[in-house]
């Protein structure tokens, strides 16, 4: 089993930045790969951002795209999101997740039934 432990959620003004981390414990590897997910009350749990570990290749939502970056440290079994120019509409709790089954192609890796383990959540706010 993977455990997730997601860190650097907090309050940001819009144009500011955050980064994220989920570290991963309970297996010397995290999995075929991982990503983020966030959610606001009311809403479904949207994806954000995946990684597959060997290689390096991301994925993006269109709405992200060009302001996060999902990252890895191999060594630390870790992986960060890079949030900048953050707007009032990413206010959401933001969560990590992993374990999927290996081989998936990176375009599937958008829906959350696929990842078998979840970190407990962390809240980004950003105010107007």
């Amino acid at each position: 089993q993977v455990q997730l432990v997601e860190s650097g959620g907090g309050l940001v003004q819009a144009g500011g930045s955050l980064r994220l981390s989920c570290a991963a414990s309970g297996r010397t590897f995290s999995g075929y790969a991982m990503g983020w997910f966030r959610q606001t009350p009311g809403r479904e749990r949207e994806f954000v951002a995946a990684i597959i570990w060997s290689g390096d290749n991301t994925y993006y939502a269109d709405s992200v795209k060009g302001r996060f970056t999902i990252s890895r440290d191999n060594a630390k079994n870790t992986v960060y999101l890079q949030m900048n120019s953050l707007k009032p509409e990413d206010t959401a709790v933001y969560y990590c997740a992993g374990d999927p089954p290996g081989g998936l192609p990176l375009r599937v890796l958008n829906k959350d039934v696929y990842f078998r383990s979840w970190g407990q959540g962390t809240q980004v706010t950003v105010s107007s």
